[in-house]
C-alpha cells in the first residue's frame, strides 16, 4: 500500500434521512480516506430474485469519489434475503441444535448449492457494476465468515467423501479413531452415521477440521469470482474475527486463519477489546500478531470500536492510543464499525463515531486528530516491517481436542492457556509472531512458546525436538504432545515424543486442590504462588527441576523443569500456574535465549513496539496503558518524536501522559 488508511463502515441504506453530503463533509473533516460499503444489504441490492437495484451503491460510490474518499466494496453474502428462504428453506443451516430459523445473519449453509447459486449471481452482478469505478480500491468477500456449525444431511455426505479421500479404507478410520468403543465401528462407507451425535472425540474433531475446510473453500471460491473482475490495482481481503468473549479474545475455533488467508491479497481482521479502565492493548496486539503472521506482511483492521457498547466508550486519549497501537503491530489501515449509530434493530446500541444525533462529539473530535496525524505521518509509518525472534505456536487441532477433552475447570479452555502465556510476553515487551503446525519457518526464531499442544503429529513433535537440538529454546505448557493429530493417546510415557528434548516423563496427573510450589521458587509471594486446574506428576530424567509441588502426597514430583538438549533448551510447565509464576518462567526463558534487551527495561503499563519503515529507519512506539502519567528513559539512538516533531536523544527521560503515545523515528 502507498499510504495509511483511516476509515469507517458506512451504511447509507440504514440512514433515517438523506444526509450523504453532510456525512462526507464530516468524514473529510476527520481525515477519513476510505469507507467500506455493501456487505450487509443483499436484500436492498436484490429485493426479489433476479431483480437488481444498485442505485444506493452507485450513489455512495459517486459521492465518495467526488470527495476523494476511496471505497472497499463487500460482497453481501453473509445475510440472506427473505425471498431466498421463502423459496428455498433448505438454504438455512441445519446444526446440532436443529433446523435454522430466519432472522439473524450468518444462518445459511455455505455448502448449499441453491445458496451458492444465488451468492454467485449477486457477486457477479455487483462486480460488473463496480469493478471499473475509480473510487474502488478493493473488495471484501463476505463478512466474518465461519461455518455456522452447518451439519445437515448434505454436509454429512460431503464429510464421508472427505474421509474416504483422506483415509482410503474405512478400516483405517476404525483403527485410528478407536471406533470399536461402544460399538461405534463403521464396517462400510455406506453405513457412515451422522457425526452430530458422536461421542468419539477423534471423529468429532475431524468433523470440526472438515468444517474449517468448508470455510477455507467457500472464501477461496468467492475470491476466485472476484478475481475474474478486479483490476490489477485492486485487492481482495476478508475481515477475520477471533474467539468472542464480549470482545476479541483468542484463536478462532471455526476458522483456520492461516489456511483461509492464503487466497487473499491482504489479510484483514476485526479487533474489539475492553476499554476505559480495562484497556490494556493486549487484544489489539494479539489480533494484529495473528493477522500479520498469516502472510508475514502488513494487514488491515477492517473493524474496530469507536464508541461501541456503553462500557467501551473511550476515555479522552484512548481512541488515539488504540489507533496507533494498531499501527505499532503492523496495520496499514484502521477502520471503525461504524460511522453512525443506527436507529433500529439488533445493533442499535453498538455506537459508531457519531451518536444517534449525528452531531460532533468528543470521540469524533478525537478521531479528527488521528486522521490528521495518519495523513501527515503516512510516509513514515506505512508498510512497517517487523522481525521478531519469538513466536507462539497455535493450533486449531489442539483447540478442538481440548473442547472434546476439557480441563477439570470447564470454564478454562485452550485460549486461556494461549493468553496466559502470550499476555506475559506482551507485558514484558517481547514482540511475537504467531506460527502454526504447518509453518516452515520455525528456524528463524530463537524462542518458541507452545501452549497446550495436546493434538500433534509425530512429524511436528520431531520438528520441535530438532528445533531445540539445533539451538532453539522452547517453553511448553502442560497437555502438550499427549495425542497424535487424530487425538489418539500415545502409548509411550508422556509427553510422548517431546520427552526426549524435555528430559522428563509422567504417567499420572491430578486436579490440584490448594497446591502451591515448594518454597516459592520464583519469589512471587504467597498469594501468587499457586497452581490450579491441572497438574502433571513429572519425573525428571535429565532435566533440572525448577519447581516441585508443595503437597503432602505429590511433593516428590516436579512441576516445572528445564532441560538442555543438544544446543538448545526445553522448559516444560506441567501445571496451570498463576500469571506471576508464568511471567517468571518466561522471563528466564527469554534471558536464556539471549533476547532480554533494552526494551525490557520497561514493562506494562508502558508498552513498546518497533518496526522498520520504508526509509529503512527504525520506528519505536511507546504507549501508556494507564490512567497515570508514566516516565521512561529512551534507550535507543537519537531520533525525532513524530507526533510533536521534537528531537529526542538517547538516555533522555520522556514523559507519557495518561493513555498517551510517543512515536520516535531513529535518525
Amino acid at each position: 500500500m502507498q499510504k495509511l488508511y483511516y476509515g469507517v463502515a458506512y451504511y447509507d441504506e440504514y440512514m433515517p434521512y438523506d444526509r450523504l453530503d453532510q456525512d462526507i463533509q464530516m468524514m473529510k473533516d476527520a481525515g477519513i480516506n476510505v469507507v467500506r460499503i455493501g456487505e450487509s444489504t443483499w436484500s436492498t441490492h436484490e429485493p426479489q430474485s433476479g431483480v437488481f437495484d444498485f442505485t444506493s451503491l452507485d450513489r455512495v460510490l459517486e459521492a465518495m469519489h467526488a470527495a476523494g474518499i476511496q471505497v472497499i466494496v463487500g460482497t453481501p453474502t453473509y445475510a440472506v434475503p427473505t425471498w431466498m428462504v421463502k423459496e428455498h428453506p433448505d438454504v438455512l443451516a441445519v446444526t446440532p441444535q436443529g433446523e435454522g430459523r430466519y432472522g439473524a445473519r450468518q444462518i445459511m449453509d455455505i455448502t448449499n448449492p441453491k445458496y451458492l447459486f444465488y451468492a454467485e449471481r449477486i457477486i457477479r452482478k455487483m462486480m460488473e457494476r463496480v469493478k471499473d469505478h475509480p473510487a474502488v480500491i478493493g473488495y471484501q468477500t463476505d463478512n466474518e465468515t465461519k461455518h455456522y456449525h452447518t451439519a445437515g444431511p448434505n454436509v454429512q455426505v460431503q464429510f464421508v467423501k472427505y474421509m474416504r479421500e483422506k483415509f482410503g479404507a474405512v478400516e483405517k478410520v476404525n483403527e485410528e479413531f478407536g471406533l470399536a468403543y461402544w460399538s461405534n465401528r463403521i464396517n462400510s462407507w455406506e453405513d457412515f452415521p451422522s457425526v452430530v451425535g458422536t461421542i468419539n472425540g477423534s471423529l468429532g474433531a475431524e468433523f470440526a477440521r472438515f468444517q474449517r475446510k468448508l470455510v477455507t473453500d467457500f472464501l477461496s471460491w468467492q475470491v476466485s469470482l472476484v478475481n475474474e473482475y478486479k483490476r490489477p490495482d485492486q485487492f481482495v481481503t476478508q475481515n477475520f474475527d477471533f474467539e468472542w468473549r464480549g470482545y476479541s479474545y483468542g484463536v478462532q475455533p471455526d476458522v483456520d486463519h492461516f489456511e483461509a488467508s492464503r487466497a487473499f491479497d491482504i489479510t484483514g481482521v476485526d479487533i474489539y477489546h475492553p476499554s476505559q479502565d480495562d484497556l490494556t492493548g493486549i487484544e489489539i496486539s494479539f489480533g494484529g500478531d495473528v493477522a500479520r503472521s498469516t502472510k508475514g506482511a502488513s494487514y488491515l483492521v477492517l473493524e474496530t470500536e469507536a464508541q461501541g457498547f456503553a462500557h467501551w466508550v473511550p476515555y479522552p486519549g484512548q481512541l488515539r492510543l488504540q489507533a496507533f497501537s494498531h499501527l505499532a503491530s503492523g496495520a496499514n489501515m484502521v477502520a471503525y464499525w461504524h460511522w453512525h449509530s443506527i436507529h433500529n434493530s439488533f445493533e442499535t446500541y453498538w455506537k459508531g463515531l457519531l451518536s444517534h444525533d449525528f452531531e460532533p462529539n468528543p470521540v469524533y473530535n478525537e478521531a479528527k486528530t488521528i486522521g490528521r496525524d495518519f495523513a501527515r505521518l503516512s510516509p513514515k509509518l506505512v508498510n512497517l516491517r517487523k522481525k521478531n525472534e519469538v513466536a507462539v505456536l497455535v493450533s486449531n487441532e489442539a483447540l478442538t481436542a481440548l473442547e472434546w477433552f476439557k480441563l477439570p475447570d470447564q470454564e478454562k479452555n485452550y485460549n486461556d492457556i494461549v493468553r496466559l502465556m502470550y499476555d506475559q510476553l506482551y507485558r514484558m515487551n517481547i514482540g511475537c509472531d504467531i506460527v502454526h503446525p504447518s509453518s516452515e519457518n520455525l528456524d528463524q526464531y530463537k524462542l518458541l512458546i507452545v501452549p497446550a499442544l495436546y493434538a500433534a503429529s509425530d512429524e511436528l513433535l520431531e520438528r520441535l525436538n530438532d528445533f531445540v537440538r539445533s539451538g532453539g529454546h522452547i517453553v511448553y505448557s502442560f497437555k502438550s504432545g499427549f495425542t497424535n493429530e487424530h487425538i489418539k493417546v500415545r502409548t509411550t510415557h508422556q509427553p510422548g515424543i517431546i520427552n526426549e528434548a524435555c528430559g522428563i516423563y509422567y504417567s499420572m496427573f491430578a486436579e490440584p486442590k490448594n497446591v502451591s510450589l515448594k518454597d516459592d521458587p520464583f519469589g512471587v509471594g504467597e498469594e501468587q504462588n499457586y497452581v490450579e486446574t491441572w497438574m502433571e506428576l513429572i519425573t525428571p530424567t535429565t532435566a533440572e527441576v525448577l519447581a516441585y509441588y508443595d503437597h503432602p502426597h505429590w511433593g516428590g514430583y516436579a512441576a516445572i523443569t528445564r532441560n538442555e538438549y543438544g544446543e538448545g533448551v526445553a522448559t516444560y510447565v506441567g501445571c496451570l500456574p498463576s500469571p506471576a509464576i508464568m511471567r517468571q518462567v518466561l522471563e528466564q526463558a527469554v534471558k536464556d535465549a539471549g533476547l532480554w534487551g533494552k526494551d525490557q527495561a520497561i514493562a506494562f503499563p508502558l508498552i513498546t513496539k518497533y518496526g522498520r519503515n520504508e526509509d529503512g529507519k527504525l520506528v519505536h512506539f511507546y504507549m501508556n496503558y494507564s490512567d497515570e502519567e508514566q516516565v521512561l528513559v529512551y534507550p535507543h539512538q537519537d531520533g525525532e518524536e513524530l507526533l510533536s516533531g521534537h528531537r529526542v536523544v538517547s538516555q533522555q527521560q520522556l514523559t507519557l501522559e495518561r493513555w498517551g503515545v510517543l512515536i520516535i523515528e531513529e535518525k
